[in-house]
């Protein structure tokens, strides 16, 4: 089976989050929590009572509304807060080396429509 999760808008990246560390010891996990709390909402309104048992593949697309952020700045920092949500969100059982097989990562530009779709494929273990 396979479910797609479309997140409105973008996160924060790494370096702000590195930033909000380093300004004050709980600004960065303040951030953290706000973004998880995004992706929380979006899964328990998107993904209504799915609970995945078997290990995934994650495809994201992350659609920016220009080429300003780098790339591993938006992905890194993004796939930890979304699996940390979905995880809180109950969708996924976990987010270790036995819940998450692999993921994928896409870029592109959508001035009017920046967001982050997810492709969440079940995997045979």
């Amino acid at each position: 089976m396979e479910y797609r999760l479309v997140v409105p808008g973008k996160l924060h990246n790494l370096n702000d989050y590195i930033s909000a560390e380093r300004s004050n010891r709980y600004a960065g996990a303040h951030m953290k929590k706000t973004d998880q709390n995004i992706i929380f909402q979006q899964a328990k309104k998107q993904l209504r009572g799915i609970q995945l048992k078997k290990p995934v593949f994650m495809e994201y697309v992350w659609y920016e509304e220009n080429r300003l952020r780098d790339k591993d700045n938006i992905s890194a920092y993004g796939r930890k807060v979304i699996q940390d949500g979905l995880v809180k969100a109950r969708v996924l059982h976990g987010d270790g080396w036995s819940h998450i097989e692999g993921f994928s990562d896409r870029f592109e530009v959508d001035k009017v429509n920046p967001r982050i779709e997810i492709l969440i494929r079940e995997v045979e273990s």
